[in-house]
């Protein structure tokens, strides 16, 4: 029996050829493995250059209904206490 499309693509999408195992960093133009330290600074940096280049009010973040309450809780004091925005909306309305 033939699969279907959708079969084909989760077979593609979860191949463990394809599938990433470590945080990629951009340098150079191209992507680099890093390891989970390096990327995790790297986004921390981004995200505090951004804010003092454009205030806290340029930052935005959009949270998902079908998470967990704890998660979406520690979303929104993230972005409150560490970002300093009250940019947070989530899908919960749909």
């Amino acid at each position: 029996m033939a699969k279907s499309v959708w079969e084909e693509f989760v077979a593609m999408a979860i191949s463990p050829k394809s599938r990433l195992t470590q945080p990629l960093i951009r340098a150079n133009g191209s992507h680099r493995p890093a390891t989970w330290d390096e990327a995790l600074d790297r986004v921390a940096q981004s995200f505090q250059a951004a804010v003092q280049k454009r205030g806290p009010r340029s930052f935005g973040m959009f949270s998902c209904s079908k998470t967990t309450n704890e998660l979406n809780f520690v979303a929104q004091k993230f972005v409150r206490s560490v970002i300093g925005t009250n940019n947070i909306d989530s899908c919960n309305r749909t």
